[in-house]
């Protein structure tokens, strides 16, 4: 076993060694949370606490691999595998492929992503508005999506088109046996709320818990945490829960920073550690976001401090506007790169809106900066990974209505759209799936022989497949290919491309998902329906999951996405009150969270770090004056050295180095330093 406790700090050993009881870590930024759970998962392995009996819960795929990752480097590998590791998500489908029947559902229920839903929301919408009557589908799916996680269920009347559509749509999921996102956590609650043996058999499944992010869960999350962590039998409940309440910023997702500041409520009596040595900045940056968070009335009180000395001051830079803003960053990104040797990937610029980075790549662009931007096209959302996926779905499940509306003319098969909507009215009034309606005597008698042989054809050719996937002992990756082959899916995307690179490359992505499903099975026995399950659950509603940073150079990234990663040079846009704090915090009342997303986009930076502000700024299609951010009051101006950038512009040099305005500035900087 190659972990060792002496490598860790004090509070960190106590929390790693406490095993039993509830447990609550506040570890603030960069205190090395990450290893003190895998260490604390060793150290129970280590006291022959059965691996099987504990679970690690996250909220993305990317901490889960992490945390598995490190610790099959640190206890046998076997011991490692033992472990449950997975997100909120995840463990829910896991309990629900066991035992949703219960209620009312078949196990083989179909997970339906956001376009699934939009798709079904826009449906519902049309038939359900009076004329006139207008719902975004998108607002539509949002308000429904908070009206689960607040644990409310489906209006029984239908007085407003939005409880219309909500009471609809939710209709529409079962008869499909389908659950979106937000089910997945509802009907988990659900099910172990109603259900004692099988909240029992998962109690004594699980016996010791751990939670990371904790201030990140919302009053569903705690349920299914407390259903799962206070046993029935009596025992004490071994929940421990790893978190920072100055990192809550998901408030508008629905999370509750409550859950943590009154852990003692739901977990009475719990040890408490406090990690606040960091390992990641200087004690300028850390003593700045200290002397900022300690105006939040609500938290607990913590300190970071690092042994990696002062380091240098945090410069706060005024600009005339936000256009000298973004030259300033840009050209002075330039120069340190020459003069301090350092890489366009050591930096990274951090604002609250994504409209803010418009200008800075434009500026980049000009001075042929590399960057690269969190919120590129996934692979995941491609046209044709989606489509192949679809076939995989209905060829495990017919009744996939999201699927099959997807292949059922991908490639063209004679199946118009007309007749394909009156299958749908017909599975609607007989109660049905779609598969089952293409195959009612009332259809093919309402439509022309030519699309009742076309749809018996592709009947046919599902019914095949199904039957050859679930042959015993069947090569599941053959079948597949098969499938993809058997359907002439390779020529219809080829045709449907503007050149041979594009055709090429999509082909390339097809070819990637099947080795992808491969790989899969090397490692896991859930079969194709278990491959799927993650394919869906892929989409975690994290931005760090969700998004796919493009390219090498500068990042660009919001100070939401930006939560957990690190950069040793920062600029933190737009110290300005309606941008950070945003307008609408004033409003709802969420100011504190704004506090503390800057406290978290000031403890991203390692060694330097400089926050900018503007005078005017070009917002709704003109030029508005600026107010600086009413938090810049807070920061400890002992830390800070201002440069105002008009002043800095202007400053006379002496003429040979005064050949142009970015010398000019040079100069000047070096100077003021």
């Amino acid at each position: 076993m190659s972990f060792r406790l002496f490598d860790l700090n004090d509070p960190q050993r106590h929390a790693a060694t406490t095993t039993e009881g509830p447990l609550l870590i506040l570890a603030g930024a960069g205190t090395g949370k990450t290893r003190v759970i895998t260490c604390r998962i060793a150290y129970m392995a280590a006291q022959k606490i059965d691996p099987n009996s504990i679970l690690a819960v996250t909220f993305t795929n990317k901490a889960a691999n992490e945390m598995r990752e490190r610790l099959a480097g640190m206890v046998d590998k076997d011991v490692a595998k033992k472990v449950t590791m997975s997100t909120f998500h995840a463990l829910c489908v896991r309990i629900l492929r066991t035992d949703i029947e219960k209620l009312g559902y078949k196990k083989n229920f179909t997970i339906y992503d956001e376009g699934d839903q939009t798709g079904l929301i826009k449906k519902l919408i049309t038939k359900t508005a009076a004329i006139g009557e207008k719902l975004e589908p998108n607002a539509a799916k949002s308000l429904i999506s908070k009206a689960k996680n607040n644990g409310w269920s489906a209006p029984q009347d239908e007085k407003t088109l939005i409880g219309a559509v909500f009471a609809r749509y939710q209709a529409a999921l079962k008869q499909l046996n389908a659950v979106d996102f937000d089910d997945l956590l509802l009907l988990t609650v659900k099910l172990l709320g109603e259900h004692a043996d099988v909240r029992e058999r998962w109690q004594r499944r699980y016996r010791y818990i751990m939670v990371d992010e904790f201030q990140d869960t919302n009053r569903l999350q705690l349920e299914l945490v407390s259903y799962l962590a206070k046993r029935d039998d009596g025992m004490p409940p071994n929940v421990a829960v790893v978190g920072d309440d100055d990192q809550s910023i998901y408030g508008w997702r629905g999370a509750e920073v409550s859950n943590i500041l009154e852990f003692e409520q739901h977990f009475p009596n719990p040890t408490v550690v406090k990690l606040e040595q960091n390992y990641r900045s200087t004690n300028a940056i850390l003593n700045t976001a200290n002397a900022l968070i300690k105006n939040n009335p609500k938290r607990r009180p913590k300190s970071l401090w690092s042994g990696m000395g002062d380091g240098d001051k945090i410069r706060l830079v005024q600009a005339p506007n936000d256009r000298e803003e973004a030259e300033f960053i840009a050209n002075e990104i330039a120069r340190r790169k020459v003069d301090e040797t350092l890489r366009f990937e050591d930096f990274a610029v951090l604002f609250r809106m994504n409209s803010q980075s418009r200008l800075l790549e434009e500026m980049f662009r000009e001075k042929g900066i590399p960057y690269k931007i969190v919120g590129g096209k996934s692979f995941y959302d491609s046209r044709e990974v989606k489509d192949v996926l679809a076939y995989f779905a209905c060829t495990l499940n017919a009744d996939n209505d999201a699927g099959l509306l997807r292949i059922i003319n991908t490639p063209p098969r004679g199946i118009s759209e007309k007749t394909v909507e009156r299958a749908l009215e017909l599975s609607i009034k007989h109660k049905c799936s779609l598969f089952k309606g293409l195959q009612l005597p009332e259809l093919r008698e309402s439509i022309p022989a030519r699309a009742s042989e076309a749809i018996a054809e592709f009947v046919a050719q599902l019914d095949a497949w199904e039957t050859k996937l679930n042959e015993p002992l069947v090569d599941q990756v053959a079948v597949l290919r098969k499938i993809i082959e058997e359907s002439n899916y390779y020529d219809d995307l080829r045709r449907s491309c503007k050149n041979g690179d594009e055709a090429l490359k999509r082909e390339s992505n097809v070819r990637d998902l099947v080795e992808g499903f491969s790989r899969y099975l090397e490692n896991s026995n859930g079969g194709l329906r278990g491959y799927l399950d993650a394919m869906a659950l892929r989409q975690d509603k994290e931005e760090d999951e969700k998004d796919k940073e493009q390219g090498t150079g500068v990042m660009l990234i919001t100070l939401h996405a930006s939560k957990g990663l690190e950069f040793p040079h920062c600029y933190l846009v737009g110290l300005e009150e309606g941008i950070l704090p945003h307008d609408r915090s004033k409003v709802e009342g969420t100011l504190d969270e704004e506090r503390r997303l800057l406290y978290v986009g000031i403890t991203r930076a390692q060694k330097t770090l400089t926050m900018t502000y503007c005078f005017s700024r070009y917002r709704y299609g003109g030029t508005i004056p600026c107010t600086p951010s009413s938090f810049i009051k807070e920061l400890d101006p002992n830390l800070i050295e201002r440069i105002d950038l008009k002043k800095l512009l202007n400053t006379p040099v002496e003429a040979p180095a005064a050949k142009s305005r970015f010398a000019a500035m040079r100069a000047a900087v070096e100077r003021s330093g």
